[in-house]
């Protein structure tokens, strides 16, 4: 695998690069990840095994279009492949600061930036990508409720369903929440995909973005995942709505924007989840009542 790397490497940068160190990293659970370098410059390393290579590419593909907006920072991908019995991506090594300091502020601007600058003519993207290592499809639309419903929280109903796994009938829920993003119509913006505190970071007070699962969607669906987990500083907040204030009624659709991310969960890990897919359901269709 090591090997491979090198000579992927040293084709990318032209010139040979010679691993000296391999050292293991943690904070993934899908990748192992490692820090290597040649004594002179190190790169971050994420490895899998061989049929992961997909997987890799995606990731790609979506850090470019970030990059592409160059509203916020995000790792610059170096190269990716596979050997005969692995699959890698090599990014820049980025050391991370975690301090009180950090400029959350500059952070929600940037994001409403991006999300602001990068309007697209329909809901969806180029290929299915994945979701931690669920499949996400993203079949073009211009209907963003049916989307949603259909090709998140639907799909990731029936991949419950065939586990055994059954939170409730999923054309009724489906329906529900279609319902529930009534009277909303957003832009296609692109969007993480993925945003909660673990996949976004500060590299000397300047925030950057990683671990996408971009398409094009409403620009909520990133503001909601960031309270999913436990709420971003305040001062983020405020930075993205002093350039893209939020519309009426996101308190609500943001229970239906995070039920896709707490399903895929369920899908990935069950146990406590499953439980978490019930009740957030049932909060669903009690709001839409009111």
């Amino acid at each position: 695998m090591w090997e491979s790397i090198e000579k992927s490497l040293s084709n990318k940068l032209g010139e040979n690069y010679k691993i000296v160190s391999q050292q293991p990293l943690t904070g993934g659970d899908i990748n192992r990840a490692y820090k290597i370098d040649n004594g002179e410059i190190p790169f971050f390393v994420k490895v899998n095994d061989k049929t992961h290579i997909s997987h890799f590419g995606c990731e790609v593909y979506s850090l470019e279009k970030i990059q592409e907006f160059s509203e916020i920072d995000s790792p610059n991908v170096i190269t990716y492949g596979a050997s005969d019995d692995c699959s890698y991506l090599v990014l820049d090594y980025i050391p991370f600061d975690i301090q009180a300091s950090n400029d959350w502020y500059k952070l929600g601007e940037q994001l409403a930036l991006l999300h602001k600058n990068s309007e697209h003519g329909q809901f969806g993207w180029d290929h299915d990508n994945y979701i931690g290592h669920t499949r996400q499809v993203n079949p073009w639309s211009s209907n963003w409720k049916r989307f949603f419903s259909e090709q998140r929280i639907g799909w990731q109903l029936q991949l419950l369903h065939e586990k055994g796994i059954h939170i409730g009938d999923i054309d009724h829920i489906v329906q529900e929440c279609h319902d529930g993003l009534n009277h909303h119509s957003p832009k296609p913006r692109l969007v993480h995909g993925d945003l909660w505190s673990g996949n976004l970071a500060f590299f000397e007070d300047t925030p950057l973005i990683y671990d996408p699962a971009c398409y094009y969607g409403d620009r909520e669906v990133d503001i909601a995942m960031t309270e999913l987990f436990g709420r971003l500083p305040a001062d983020f907040y405020s930075g993205y709505q002093s350039i893209q204030p939020l519309d009426r009624g996101y308190d609500k659709r943001k229970n239906i924007y995070n039920f896709y991310h707490v399903l895929n969960h369920a899908n990935m890990f069950g146990g406590v989840y499953v439980e978490q897919s019930q009740a957030m359901i049932n909060r669903i269709i009690s709001q839409n009542k009111h």
